[in-house]
């Protein structure tokens, strides 16, 4: 009798113990789908809103590539997240998928939505005369570095009123200082050269712009913006660690 009566609170016990369970597990499930579900939302979101943005300031029409734009967002957010960047106003993208002749700095108004400068820019000297098809972080490579970059202060230099550039991603940008890469005019990047001989002069590695413009354009990226230099190869597709899966969606 005593033994029954003593089996009887153990199974109550064991019950209440497995229903906890079964709750807690299902809670458990319940909540990290519904996290799921969010995550996955709100990368969707932002591709919409990516999409969205491309097309509302209508940047087919300028030129520039919709998965350079679309890439510069993902690391522009990511720089942004990690407090790298001062000034979020202001977004920098040089397409070098385009030609030389073509204008291919875009400096976009992230507040307001508006494109604020169209230029044309130059690349790295050890590269073929009409497109950007070879870079490098090596110093004395004479090539440019793509990636993103982070614009520093201005300073008057060899070349005149420059900004100087901090490479964001390590092993294929980060010697930009050392290797003294920064934004400055030259004589050699104008519209009546690329029309003459089909393209535009060739820096040591330097995103140089035109004379016309120089003052202006630096004025506005300086101090904190994100400058991001953008070419489909797939050397830095296989090594950029910002435009990863795992760094876009954390």
């Amino acid at each position: 009798m005593k033994m029954k009566q003593t089996i009887k609170p153990l199974i109550f016990i064991v019950t209440i113990c497995i229903f906890a369970f079964l709750i807690t597990t299902f809670t458990t499930v319940k909540n990290s789908t519904a996290a799921k579900q969010t995550a996955d939302t709100a990368v969707i979101t932002d591709v919409v809103q990516r999409e969205s943005l491309y097309d509302n300031m209508r940047l087919d029409t300028t030129g520039l590539s919709r998965e350079a734009f679309e890439d510069a967002l993902i690391g522009y957010q990511h720089l942004q997240e990690n407090g790298r960047i001062k000034n979020p106003d202001v977004l920098s993208i040089v397409d070098f998928s385009l030609p030389s002749t073509k204008k291919r700095l875009f400096v976009i108004d992230m507040k307001n939505k508006l494109l604020l400068f169209n230029t044309l820019v130059s690349h790295g000297r050890n590269s073929v005369k009409d497109i950007a098809n070879a870079f490098s972080n090596n110093r004395n490579s004479l090539k440019s570095s793509l990636g993103f970059y982070v614009t520093g202060n201005t300073y008057t230099g060899e070349h005149g009123y420059s900004l100087r550039l901090e490479g964001e991603e390590a092993g294929i940008n980060d010697n930009a200082l050392s290797r003294g890469i920064v934004m400055h005019s030259a004589d050699y990047v104008n519209e009546a050269l690329a029309k003459t001989q089909g393209y535009i002069g060739r820096s040591l590695g330097c995103p140089a712009i035109p004379e016309s413009v120089h003052r202006k354009v630096i004025e506005c990226i300086s101090n904190g913006t994100c400058l991001f230099l953008y070419s489909p190869d797939q050397y830095y597709s296989a090594h950029t660690k910002i435009l990863t899966k795992d760094s876009a969606t954390s």
